[in-house]
C-alpha cells in the first residue's frame, strides 16, 4: 500500500465518513494528509474507535488533536518482506552474546583472543545482563500487543567493548491508540526488566567480595537504589575497602544504569512516552528542562552526559502523538506516571564511571 495523495479521495468523501463524529466546519489539504476542524460529536474514544475502523481501507490514520480538530494521516506503509522475518533480530541477539561473553570473560581475567573456550568465563555476566535487556524489551512487546499495536521482536545491539551491548529495543509499526495506552507500554519495559535487575544486584552482591580499595581502574557511581540493596546484602564497608562485584551484580548494575537513560523524559525513550502521556504536548518543555540537567551533569560529574543532551538538541525534543490526543490519563495512571520518574531519581548515577581521586 503506498502513501494515499488527497487526489485519490476527495475532501468531501472523507469528511462525510466523520459526519456522526465530527461535525465539520472547515477542511485544509496538507500534502498527503487532511486536516478539519469542527466540533466533536462523540467521545474521544468512540470517534477514534469508529473512524478508524473507517478510514484503515481508505490507507489514513485519524488523529483526534483536540475536540476541534482532526487530521487524517497517512497509514505507514507495511514493512518489506525480508523486515517480517525474525533472522534480523536473531543474528543480532547471537552477536550481542557473543560480544557481552567476550566482556564477561575480559572482566573475568581471561583472555578469549588467544583462548576462545574461555568466553563461557563470561556467561555469568552474559546471561544475566541480555536476561534483564530482553524482559524489558518483551514487557514492551506483549504489552504493546494487548493494546492491539503492531511491533517488531526486539533488535539487540552489540558492542566488542565497553558493557558488551549499546542495549535493545524494538519498533512501533503503526500508531498508539491513546495516551493510556502509552503509558502502559513505556513503562512496561522499565518495571520489568528490573523484576530481574533487582533480584540479580541482590544476588550478586551476595557473591560479591569486600577487598582494599585499589587506586586504579574505573570505578563505578551508586545510585539510590543500589545503595539500598547493597546495605541489605553487604553491610556496611569500611573505608579503606571496597565492593568488588561479581559478574552477576555487574550485570544488575547495567540493567539499573539502562533503566535510568530509558527514563529520561526525552524524546521517544520510555520516559518521553511516558511524559507525553502525562503532560500531552507540554512534554517538550520537560524534555528540554531535562537537557538542561544533563548538561550541568556532563560539566560537573561526567562528560558522557553531555552527549546525552545533545543527543535530542539534534533529533528534536517533538515525540509522535496518539491517535486520541485528548482523553487525559485516569488518576491510578498519573500516580504511576509520577512513579516513574521518582524511579528515575532512585536509580539514575550523577557520575556512572569515574576514575580515582575524581570522587
Amino acid at each position: 500500500m503506498t502513501e494515499p495523495e488527497a487526489s485519490q479521495h476527495s475532501t468531501f468523501e472523507l469528511a462525510r465518513l466523520l459526519t456522526d463524529v465530527f461535525l465539520v466546519e472547515e477542511a485544509q489539504v496538507q500534502g498527503a494528509a487532511v486536516r478539519f476542524r469542527g466540533v466533536l460529536l462523540a467521545s474521544p474514544e468512540t470517534a477514534v474507535r469508529i473512524l478508524t475502523g473507517r478510514l484503515a481501507p481508505l490507507g489514513y490514520h485519524p488523529l483526534l488533536r483536540s475536540r476541534e480538530e482532526i487530521v487524517l494521516l497517512p497509514a505507514v506503509p507495511p514493512p518489506r518482506a525480508w523486515l517480517k522475518e525474525p533472522w534480523p533480530n536473531l543474528v543480532l541477539f547471537v552477536a550481542t552474546l557473543l560480544t557481552t561473553l567476550f566482556v564477561g570473560a575480559l572482566h573475568q581475567g581471561a583472555d578469549p583472543l588467544s583462548d576462545p573456550r574461555t568466553l563461557v568465563a563470561g556467561l555469568p555476566f552474559a546471561a544475566t545482563l541480555l536476561a534483564i535487556l530482553g524482559v524489558h524489551e518483551l514487557g514492551h512487546y506483549f504489552t504493546a500487543k494487548a493494546y492491539g499495536i503492531r511491533v517488531t521482536l526486539p533488535y539487540f545491539i552489540p558492542a566488542p567493548v565497553g558493557l558488551g551491548t549499546f542495549g535493545a529495543f524494538i519498533r512501533m509499526k503503526s500508531p498508539v491508540s491513546d495516551r493510556r495506552a502509552l503509558l502502559d507500554v513505556g513503562i512496561a519495559g522499565p518495571l520489568a526488566g528490573l523484576i530481574l535487575a533487582i533480584p540479580a544486584v541482590l544476588v550478586g552482591l551476595r557473591l560479591s567480595t569486600v577487598v582494599p580499595a585499589q587506586g586504579t581502574g574505573v570505578g563505578l557511581g551508586t545510585s539510590l537504589l543500589f545503595l539500598a540493596l547493597q546495605a541489605i546484602a553487604v553491610g556496611p564497608v569500611p573505608d579503606g575497602l571496597d565492593i568488588l562485584l561479581h559478574p552477576v551484580a555487574f550485570a544488575g548494575w547495567i540493567g539499573f544504569f539502562v533503566t535510568a537513560l530509558n527514563l529520561l523524559p526525552i524524546g521517544q525513550l520510555d520516559g518521553g512516552h511516558i511524559a507525553y502521556a502525562l503532560l500531552g504536548r507540554r512534554h517538550r518543555e520537560v524534555a528540554i528542562g531535562t537537557a538542561g540537567v544533563l548538561v550541568a551533569l556532563g560539566v560537573f560529574f561526567w562528560q558522557g552526559w553531555l552527549v546525552w543532551a545533545v543527543l535530542p538538541m539534534a533529533m528534536g525534543f517533538q515525540h509522535p502523538p496518539p491517535l486520541d490526543d485528548v482523553t487525559p490519563l485516569d488518576a491510578r495512571r498519573r500516580l504511576l506516571a509520577l512513579g516513574a520518574f521518582v524511579l528515575l531519581l532512585l536509580l539514575i548515577t550523577p557520575a556512572p564511571f569515574f576514575l580515582p581521586g575524581e570522587m
